[in-house]
């Protein structure tokens, strides 16, 4: 591994493999520092809108490989179990990030990508005049690069170190995910399910799998006993829905995977000359469903300028202008929607409300899709 190369991806998830393979094959030297070894489960919904195809195909990375479900169905239920059924216009697949980030980064080592892992940025700095960053390990090491992009997730300490807003405001909100056997289960479906103070998601990955995965708040952990298995037992379980599933399905692991301070605050894609992918860059409510299709489609954006920066093409001031205002244009609104839809969600008697309405007013439920999901790319 060199120490100094023209572009180093800070996190090896799907926004920085995806910009890794891109960048690697317009010839830069690409290096991607990750804080795991491969494979690794991440908390994720795993479903991927298909509007990702045309671009994973460019990079020569079709999933078709990791034989991913096929989902064209969705379902919503209330917490006392109201039911909405709708197609997915554009539909999408479901595939585990245990295995599509670990296909990725194989990828990626074949290509000439070099990895340092597991290694955490402790500290980013630029040199103006040198036009360069170094990074600085947390084990001391130093790397040098023309190019720094942060695709490093949800919260980082280097978000405290950016002095973003976001990391000082406490988020309520944490993510659960298990993977599941549940005979019988629909496999071309997504369903959501209410529940008090949160939502889940259910639907297939590779193989006979299901990807389970839930968002709700510390408080509601707190008042069922501090204990994940109490919190399901006692809240997600009155939803009938939730209550059959956790009932009948066999876990695959023996805890699951948890996140706290899930925060869906706005924040920018530019930071002290920064270039922000994914969930660094902003986080849509998991309501949506479509965090990993803007993953990818962040890298497909950063990717081309940030070639045509390092090409000489591009001065520094124009790349972070024109990326921030292409990231902005691409998903400002589908974020602003996505808040906006979670807040009907928050309680049981409006949850009731919206899902009752939406029954009979299909029309709508494909527009909020619409709002949310892009075109292929």
């Amino acid at each position: 591994m060199s120490d100094t190369a023209d572009v180093v991806l800070i996190g090896g998830g799907l926004a920085g493999l995806a910009a890794a393979l891109d960048l690697a094959g317009r010839g830069h030297r690409v290096l991607v520092v990750e804080r795991k070894q491969y494979p690794f489960h991440r908390v994720c919904g795993e479903y991927v809108s298909h509007e990702v195809g045309p671009y994973l195909r460019r990079l020569g990375a079709d999933p078709a490989p990791l034989e991913p479900a096929s989902l064209t169905k969705f379902r919503l239920s209330s917490p006392a179990g109201c039911v909405l059924d709708s197609p997915l216009d554009l539909g999408g697949f479901g595939v585990s990030r245990y295995r599509l980030d670990d296909y990725l980064y194989r990828l990626a080592l074949a290509r000439g990508v070099e990895f340092v892992l597991p290694a955490t940025v402790a500290d980013v700095t630029f040199d103006a005049p040198l036009g360069r960053h170094t990074l600085t390990l947390a084990d001391g090491r130093q790397l040098t690069a023309r190019l720094v992009l942060g695709a490093y997730g949800k919260r980082s300490a280097l978000d405290r170190q950016l002095g973003r807003p976001f990391f000082a405001q406490r988020s309520p909100y944490l993510g659960v995910k298990h993977h599941l056997r549940l005979p019988g289960f629909a496999r071309d479906v997504i369903e959501l399910h209410n529940f008090r103070d949160g939502y889940a998601g259910i639907s297939a990955i590779e193989e006979d799998k299901l990807c389970f995965c839930y968002l709700t708040t510390r408080d509601n952990l707190k008042r069922s006993g501090g204990t994940i298995a109490a919190l399901e037992a006692g809240v997600l379980a009155q939803n009938p829905h939730l209550a059959d599933i956790l009932q009948h399905a066999e876990r695959l692991y023996a805890q699951p995977e948890v996140i706290n301070e899930i925060s869906f605050a706005p924040k920018q894609p530019v930071e002290q000359h920064l270039l922000l992918l994914g969930d660094a860059a902003g986080l849509i409510t998991p309501l949506c469903g479509n965090g990993m299709a803007m993953a990818l489609h962040g890298a497909a954006l950063a990717a081309p300028l940030a070639d045509q920066f390092l090409r000489g093409e591009l001065p520094r001031p124009a790349l972070e202008a024109m990326y921030a205002q292409t990231w902005h244009r691409t998903f400002g609104a589908r974020l602003r929607v996505g808040r906006a839809v979670q807040r009907l969600f928050g309680g049981p008697m409006l949850s009731e409300l919206v899902v009752g309405g939406l029954r009979y007013w299909p029309a709508a439920v494909r527009a909020l899709m619409r709002q949310t999901h892009g075109k292929p790319f």
